[in-house]
């Protein structure tokens, strides 16, 4: 039997609870026949205001990941898609690839991560030097900057926020946004990386593509774009940026 509105694809989203822009983001991006369907890791401590409490938040999330994933199992999903970012780029590649692995193994089915999908989008554009916006603490940065280099991209500049909760990091503003892409762009830099999928940047990113003439990825709309494709769904998606419009 099809299921009555995601006929298409249902995918299996997982995002910590504590996060308020990722689910209205792929909401906003979704075409017909594709359905999202959420379950929360629970985060206990959101407390992120230096790097050991930022580390902390990533025990929880390995903690509670797999419950997460067998809920959301249970609405039979096609596909698993990562509403979160910066366990998909913490210890590099390596520690992307036993990520996907874990994911896999407790639910069967592909995923998109964050950090994959910024890399295809990467090699798409052709970009080399990037400058990178976070929300994290240094250690954050560290382990995306560790991340981009290893799949042979130059980070000429990262603007890390440093948000002192998690639920704070959606209290960013679209003025603090712009003022951090400017900070890391530079005549030397052929695209802009967003992390943080509670950071919203999606209809930032669309605009800002226009007054920098260079590419702008939010990761939430790179997320959705690499779980679209991976699923044969070619559809475009206006207002979340070049990735989905033309990609």
């Amino acid at each position: 039997m099809t299921d009555a509105l995601g006929w298409r694809r249902k995918f299996g989203v997982i995002a910590p609870s504590t996060n308020t822009i990722v689910e209205p983001d792929f909401y906003s991006m979704t075409v017909p026949g594709v359905t999202a369907h959420f379950s929360r890791i629970h985060i206990r401590n959101q407390d992120l205001s230096d790097d050991a409490n930022f580390e902390h938040l990533l025990v929880q999330i390995r903690d509670e990941i797999g419950a997460a994933c067998e809920r959301v199992l249970t609405c039979e999903p096609d596909y698993m898609v990562m509403g979160m970012s910066a366990e998909t780029f913490w210890g590099g590649v390596e520690g992307n690839r036993e990520f996907v692995r874990q994911i896999k193994a407790i639910t069967g089915l592909e995923v998109a991560t964050g950090a994959e999908a910024c890399e295809r989008a990467l090699k798409i554009y052709g970009a080399r030097r990037i400058g990178v916006v976070t929300p994290y603490q240094p250690v954050g940065d560290q382990n995306v900057v560790k991340f981009f280099s290893e799949i042979g991209f130059e980070v000429t500049a990262i603007e890390g926020l440093k948000c002192p909760t998690a639920v704070a990091i959606a209290h960013v503003t679209e003025d603090e946004l712009r003022d951090a892409i400017r900070k890391v762009d530079g005549p030397d830099v052929d695209a802009i990386v967003q992390c943080g999928t509670n950071l919203s940047m999606v209809r930032l990113a669309d605009e800002a593509e226009r007054w920098l003439g260079k590419p702008v990825i939010a990761i939430n709309a790179a997320t959705w774009w690499m779980a679209l494709r991976d699923n044969g769904i070619e559809d475009k998606v206006y207002g979340a940026g070049s990735l989905l419009r033309e990609h």
